[in-house]
Order: C-alpha cells, then structure tokens, then sequence
C-alpha cells in the first residue's frame, strides 16, 4: 500500500487536518502563556483545544457528510466520539491531577520518609542497606509524571468546535 493512497482517503484526510490544527493551535497557546517555545505541546496531550476531540468530532462529521447521517458508519463514529471526549474530560484528567499530587509530593520526599517500613519508621537502617535505600530514593526523585493527560470540560468544547469547523470547511471528495 503506499502513502499516497492513505492520504487519498476523504476521512482520514479531514480527521488528520482537525488534529494537527489542534496541535498547532495548543503549541500556539502554550506559547502566548508562557513566551517560551514547548515542543511537547506539537504531539502531546491535554491542552487547548482538544486534539482527540477535534479529531473525532472532525471524522463524526465527515462520515456524515460523505455517508449520510442515516448510515451506521456515521453512528459508530458518534458513539466513538462521545466515549473519546468522555474519556478526556474523566479518566485521563483525574489521571493528570493525580500526577500532578504526586509529583509534589516526591519534591518534599527525603530518606527519613523513604525509610519508613511497614514496622513502622525504620531510623537503624546502616550500611549497605541505607545506600541501597538512597539509591532507590534519588531514582524516585528523578521521575516525573506527566501531568497533562486530560482536559477541561471548555477543552474537550474547543477541540469538538474546531474538529466540526475543518469538516464543514473540506469540500466532499
């Protein structure tokens, strides 16, 4: 199969364009926020507006357009749609909220808490077993979670717009 006969695809094209106008929308943000450039903000996830939203409200739209709204390829991608946008302001958000709990707190984190065993704190521990212990913990520390996973309820709103615009924008082909 080559890559030209996958871009011919009306679908793939609108869904691919509603999400990298989403992605390019969210670094631009990201940008005016924070005068600094973020790479991570082209691929990654969370953020205004929401690219897996754009995405399949973008696709949901297309299939109705190109199939008709009384098909079942247009009700698969309703139903997907919903579960996608769902997911992003539910699961994945508390999922970044709890990064960002954690992430906190192994900043305060220091070897009297990591010493605690379940005896209760363990303040004997010598020798190898407290640079074991030490080693463990600066491996820890160095680990950040990704704390931008989900979306706001008004991200998951800015990604469907978007998605909905791009596919009423594209001409059927």
């Amino acid at each position: 199969m080559e890559v030209g006969t996958i871009f011919s695809n009306y679908l793939i094209n609108v869904a691919f364009i509603a999400w990298l106008s989403a992605q390019v929308l969210k670094t631009l943000f990201a940008f005016w926020q924070t005068k600094t450039f973020i790479p991570e903000r082209l691929v990654g996830a969370g953020g205004m507006p929401s690219s897996h939203s754009s995405l399949v409200c973008s696709l949901a739209l297309a299939t109705a357009k190109k199939l008709g709204y009384n098909s079942p390829e247009f009700a698969i991608a309703v139903v997907i749609a919903a579960i996608v946008m769902y997911d992003a302001m539910g699961v994945r958000r508390a999922a970044g909220e709890q990064a960002k709990v954690l992430n906190k707190l192994m900043d305060g984190y220091t070897l009297k808490n990591f010493l605690w065993d379940e005896k209760g704190f363990s303040d004997e521990i010598e020798g190898d077993e407290e640079i074991e212990k030490k080693g463990e913990l600066e491996e820890l520390k160095d680990v950040k979670l990704k704390e931008f996973l989900g979306h706001t309820p008004l991200e998951v709103l800015g990604g469907a717009l978007l998605g909905i615009l791009v596919a009423m924008l594209m001409p059927v082909v």
